[in-house]
């Protein structure tokens, strides 16, 4: 039996670790796994050793060399294509469960939205790097572009996370449109985060026990 395949998505700021960490921690004990199978936890840019360092180049490159806004999206489309064909779909394949931080909608609200790149393209990549592999659910952690600089004043950014907080609306309101896609689900990501986990497991259960 295929594996199922959840994906967390969310700007800078929203919780998506800390959410990842205790979906992990509940999935192998909430019975909606199959007997057998490992749950295995994942994360974009960085799921490989080839992602790590297209990581490093995306968030952390020497200023002089930091991507143009193409090469950008291509690097994170290779991430990804690497992603897929030597993590993702043999996990998937073996019946194992996958939970990843960030997958395509990341790339569509970020530099599509964001940066201003052409949707259509983005799709277009987006079929080149996963070869259709579409999550079964998609949970958006929503937070206000406001909040979430908040939340992450007074820490380190990456070359991303600085780009201010009128990228950061633009960012939100791609995820606020890929939202309304069908496999999409809403988290209010602004209570405690024992509140939101208990929003995440609803959605979890309710959204695979429909796919069944």
């Amino acid at each position: 039996m295929r594996g199922r395949f959840l994906v967390l998505e969310g700007i800078d700021g929203c919780g998506k670790t800390t959410q990842l960490k205790a979906l992990a921690d509940w999935l192998p004990a909430s019975g909606l796994m199959p007997s057998g199978a490992q749950l295995i936890t994942t994360r974009e840019p960085g799921g490989t050793a080839l992602g790590q360092a297209l990581r490093q180049l995306l968030l952390h490159p020497p200023e002089e060399q930091a991507p143009a806004t193409r090469a950008e999206l291509l690097l994170y489309a290779a991430d990804r294509a690497q992603h897929v064909q030597t993590r993702l779909e043999p996990a998937l394949a073996a019946g194992d469960w996958v939970l990843s931080d960030r997958y395509c909608g990341s790339t569509a609200a970020y530099q599509g939205y964001g940066r201003g790149l052409d949707l259509d393209l983005i799709t277009q990549l987006e079929q080149l790097a996963t070869a259709g592999l579409q999550p079964d659910l998609c949970l958006w952690l929503e937070l206000s572009p406001e909040l979430a600089a908040q939340r992450r004043s007074g820490q380190q950014q990456d070359r991303i996370e600085a780009e201010g907080l009128a990228f950061l609306a633009r960012v939100h309101q791609g995820f606020a449109e890929l939202s309304q896609r069908p496999l999409w689900r809403r988290v209010d990501a602004s209570l405690p985060p024992e509140q939101v986990h208990q929003q995440v497991q609803h959605l979890v259960r309710e959204g695979l026990e429909l796919a069944l």
